[in-house]
């Protein structure tokens, strides 16, 4: 085959079915930075890359049609990621229908694999289901990169071995050589800096509320990680899918912080997530990254993920002076029996109030997550978390129903036990209109999914809440948050 592009990475854009109403200004468009890593690491092998965003630049399938015909890729990749990784399943709508436009290009010369969590946790589904050539599962650096250099070898399907590759036999079945996942990069420091220069990094837009500051200042935005993976194993969790077991692998500080420096200096980035699942894990890694940051005098408003029992006063003081403006915790339930049913170990509820307490005190906000749902919880124990959230009152909070997210325990449980799921992909969206999360022993899906969103408005409405926003962001804030509450989700379930 003959192309000037070999790869083109493709990530689809279905937000109006996602957020419903909420699909305005206040979400979040975050990069992707997974096709930038991918990006990055083959043209370092000397391959040619090229990104559509249809997120960003709001395209919509048909919009493509023009551009693939011109751009003629040898291979086109098609990502199904959102603003988690978790978001892959919700945004396997908006995939289905690029694919199935693609398809419709007659004539074509390209091939098309489909990568993310979803595909990866239901990779023979997946590939039986979709209109699409190949799909890639697990994080799939080595395995992209072998599908390419097949391609443009020409090398006959039935000679390939490569870890982590589906793709459809001649009887149109999902077929696998090896059934494995794809390898993984064990030293990320080998990994190039994500390829930012793809993508126009000035449209990406920050979260409301970590620029509750200034909310005129959500753009640019970037997200970098620290680390992958995580050593943890929750039952609603389904991470271990993409990554292919539990553990993680970090970073150096000074790599971390050199990326950090180019998107400060070269881009303009001042508002940063860092995706790690867990920032706040290892002391040493995070007290040098701070001390690198504050060292550059790096001008940052950075948030990340902690637990309640990995943070302290003093490191929580350098993560301030670090521009870590916001830590996210999840605390998920106050109840102890509901929480060690889904995650095993837990904390009780004065050390959640002694670590809230401290990183108010280091004078960093917080994004709390709660879950209502699980499966042991009751009205009384959702009941209980919501009193603790008020009585926490953090400066924002998230409050999620409880999904089984396929690639999770609780979406396996789910199947075995004949418990209802989402007619489609769609319902696994906390905003959309199909959501549809999972009951527990004591209550039904609508009876939980009415309680999410009664709390959320009772919560972000209560007069002690928007008080303390008031006192520390200003009025321009309160108005913000009223406007955010003045959208009522519709909901088919309820």
């Amino acid at each position: 085959m003959d192309t000037n592009v070999d790869l083109l990475l493709v990530r689809a854009n279905d937000r109006k079915k996602v957020y419903g109403d909420l699909n305005t200004n206040i979400s979040a468009i975050e990069p992707p930075l997974w096709m930038l890593i991918i990006a990055s690491f083959l043209r370092e092998r000397g391959y040619k890359v090229m990104i559509i965003d249809m997120e960003i630049e709001n395209l919509l399938p048909d919009d493509l049609i023009d551009k693939l015909i011109l751009i003629n890729p040898l291979l086109i990749g098609i990502f199904v990621t959102g603003n988690n990784l978790a978001a892959s399943t919700w945004n396997m709508l908006g995939a289905s229908k690029v694919l199935t436009t693609i398809s419709s290009i007659k004539e074509r010369r390209f091939k098309i694999f489909i990568w993310g969590l979803h595909p990866s946790s239901l990779p023979e589904r997946t590939l039986n289901e979709e209109n699409v050539d190949y799909l890639i599962q697990g994080e799939g650096l080595f395995s992209i990169e072998k599908l390419i250099s097949n391609l443009k070898q020409n090398v006959d399907s039935d000679q390939w071995t490569i870890k982590g590759l589906w793709y459809k036999k001649k009887n149109s079945t999902a077929y696998s050589k090896t059934k494995i996942t794809s390898d993984i990069v064990t030293d990320l420091n080998l990994l190039p800096m994500p390829a930012w220069d793809l993508i126009p990094l000035h449209k990406y837009r920050a979260h409301n509320w970590q620029c509750f500051q200034n909310l005129e200042k959500r753009e640019p935005y970037a997200v970098i990680y620290t680390s992958l993976g995580c050593p943890y194993n929750c039952s609603f969790c389904n991470l271990k899918t993409l990554f292919g077991h539990r553990g993680v692998r970090f970073r150096s500080p000074i790599n971390v912080v050199n990326e950090l420096f180019l998107l400060s200096n070269i881009y303009k980035v001042k508002n940063i997530k860092i995706l790690d699942e867990c920032f706040v894990l290892q002391r040493d890694h995070v007290e040098k990254i701070c001390d690198f940051i504050i060292e550059r005098n790096l001008d940052l408003n950075i948030w990340a993920y902690a637990r309640i029992d990995t943070v302290d006063f003093d490191l929580l003081k350098k993560l301030k002076k670090a521009g870590v403006n916001w830590l996210c915790y999840g605390i998920e339930s106050a109840n102890s029996f509901v929480l060690r049913d889904v995650i095993k170990t837990g904390f009780n509820n004065n050390n959640v109030r002694q670590s809230i307490k401290m990183t108010k005190d280091a004078g960093i906000n917080i994004l709390a997550n709660f879950m209502f749902g699980l499966p042991e919880d009751t009205m009384d124990t959702m009941q209980e978390t919501l009193a603790l959230a008020k009585e926490l009152n953090c400066e924002y909070n998230n409050f999620y129903t409880t999904m089984a997210y396929p690639g999770s325990d609780l979406y396996d449980s789910a199947l075995k036990n004949g418990v209802k799921l989402p007619e489609s992909w769609i319902g696994y969206s906390q905003f959309s209109e199909e959501t549809l999360p999972l009951p527990t022993k004591y209550l039904t899906s609508s009876e939980v999914l009415q309680f999410r969103d009664n709390a959320f408005y009772d919560f972000h409405q209560d007069i002690n809440y928007l008080q303390m926003i008031e006192n520390k962001f200003g009025t321009n804030v309160v108005r913000h948050i009223n406007e955010v509450t003045s959208y009522r989700i519709t909901r088919k379930y309820i």
